[in-house]
């Protein structure tokens, strides 16, 4: 088995301690091992500050976005090469889209947007030059300038490429150089994309780094000017927010974590329309791709109380369908999940919500796979739970991080964005409706507590992008459980990397900054 090593200090690094083995999601194999610790950590990030942070600031903004670009065709011609890789993670080839397609994609659209709406100069203005004198000889700026340390991102297992690609894009294209520390469950994807970045040569030198191993001594390095964008659970995030490299030291903290999505179905659509299809094909999408693995994934589902029996039956009609097995299969699905420990975590948060709804499909003792072994791999059913009382607490407060959502039937339609609302601030919310003032109500009453609302009726569902995917032009994050940080927002996100300084002086020079 492989050990994987870490890139640090611009070199390939062996890591020590204990080492974990990685394991084939289907079939339980050993594809890999990582070590628990890894070497001069502190040294390697004072590398990326000084060697790779000088790098890039020599750079402006167009050519930072003409290296993405590269960058992008680059890795889109190793695709398959990556796909193959992912397998192993329990990742169908349409899973795989979602996670490698959709990381390089990522890449290409912060290039294209960097080429056209950024400045081709090392400063990015904030707004307009701002008189201070009555005689407008003194006057005042806002600009933007990179941080002088590293952007350190630490990924979950759901999305090892995509997860990279897309917080390396905007600290890249703002002059800062990354470190990347993947979770160790699919770091052997990270892993394979990362080498074929160094061996491109596209990067300059100290611009990413890459820690292949446990985090001992990660936060415990980090100084004032550097930030953390981490994604994973709330109570992780809780934990490291806590951190002295954030309230004393003054590093920058940003969390996209687990959250309750739900998805509304309108009470103006009936079972004969394209809508009550759009929102079945829907919820089926996201309990089904990654095998519902995914932070945007709906776990709530809210519909009109006289058709709730009608979207049960719905579902399960379509998830008798649903082929579970070795992801390899062109028939297949639905893999597994990323690991049995994984598994084992989901059943106890099935367990807990069955303290409050009925199981309705679904089934922990019995599961008909497709060339594949329930006892090799981390195979579990989709489960549909029904919850007869919208105010029944464990919807709004467990997550099953997995192929489980939860119905539940409202009266009103204030009732439903009432209950959205208690699972305390989420990724995302769909609805689907053709009534316009019910669409404007749910803008108005779950905005607060979203950081993105999808409305799909069948004159957009075809072009729609769907509930879960996390556009990059488009904000990605959320209030409350979801972390309050903010990922994504096409060149919003590129500031969170920067600092944002008031200049006074002539207007001259301001105009000329």
């Amino acid at each position: 088995m492989p050990v994987l090593d870490s890139f640090l200090g611009g070199k390939w690094r062996s890591g020590s301690g204990k080492l974990t083995a990685l394991k084939d999601a289907a079939t339980g194999v050993d594809v890999g091992q990582i070590p628990s610790v890894a070497t001069d950590l502190a040294v390697s990030l004072e590398f990326a500050r000084s060697v790779g942070g000088s790098e890039l600031r020599e750079l402006t903004f167009t050519e930072r976005a003409q290296i993405l670009k590269d960058l992008s065709k680059y890795l889109f011609g190793h695709i398959d090469e990556f796909v193959e890789v992912s397998y192993h993670t329990g990742a169908t080839r349409k899973d795989a889209s979602v996670d490698i397609d959709g990381g390089i994609g990522t890449l290409a659209v912060f290039a294209s947007q960097g080429i056209k709406q950024l400045p081709d100069s090392k400063i990015m203005p904030d707004g307009e030059i701002e008189p201070l004198s009555k005689g407008g000889e003194f006057s005042g700026k806002h600009i933007y300038t990179p941080r002088r340390g590293v952007a350190v991102q630490i990924n979950a297992y759901n999305f090892p490429v995509w997860g990279m690609l897309e917080k390396f894009a905007p600290a890249f294209l703002a002059g800062m150089p990354t470190l990347v520390k993947p979770a160790s469950q699919t770091a052997y994807l990270t892993h394979a994309v990362f080498r074929k970045i160094i061996d491109s040569g596209i990067l300059p030198e100290g611009s990413i780094s890459l820690l292949a191993a446990g985090p001992t001594g990660l936060l415990e390095s980090l100084l004032t000017q550097d930030t953390l964008a981490f994604t994973g659970s709330a109570k992780t995030a809780s934990a490291l927010r806590s951190h002295p490299a954030f309230i004393q030291r003054g590093a920058r903290f940003n969390a996209e974590a687990d959250s309750l999505n739900c998805s509304i179905m309108g009470p103006d659509v009936a079972m004969e329309d394209d809508e009550f299809d759009i929102f079945i094909d829907q919820i089926v999408e996201e309990m089904t791709i990654k095998a519902g693995q995914k932070c945007t994934a709906i776990r709530r589902v809210f519909v009109s109380e006289p058709q709730i029996d009608e979207v049960v039956e719905a579902l399960i009609s379509r998830l008798s369908d649903v082929v579970i097995g070795d992801p390899r299969g062109s028939a297949v699905t639905m893999g597994p999940l990323v690991s049995i420990a994984q598994r084992e975590e989901l059943i106890q948060s099935l367990n807990e919500l069955l303290v409050d709804c009925r199981l309705v499909y679904g089934n922990l003792n019995r599961i008909e796979l497709r060339d594949a072994d329930s006892e090799s791999g981390a195979f579990i059913s989709p489960f549909v739970l029904v919850a007869d009382d919208l105010l029944s607490a464990t919807p709004h407060q467990v997550e099953p991080f997995g192929p489980v959502v939860t119905v539940m039937p409202y009266s009103q339609i204030e009732e439903a964005f009432q209950a959205a609302a208690l699972g305390n601030g989420s990724l995302v919310a769909s609805l689907v409706t053709r009534d316009d003032q019910v669409a404007r109500s749910f803008v108005e009453s779950l905005s607060p507590w979203h950081g993105r609302l999808l409305i799909t009726n069948a004159e957009n569902a075809r072009a729609s992008t769907g509930h879960g995917i996390a556009m990059p032009q488009m904000l990605h994050g959320g209030p409350g459980r979801a972390g309050g940080g903010e990922e994504l927002g096409g060149l919003r996100s590129v500031v969170h990397y920067m600092q944002r300084t008031a200049v006074q002086g002539n207007p001259t020079l301001l105009g000329q900054l």
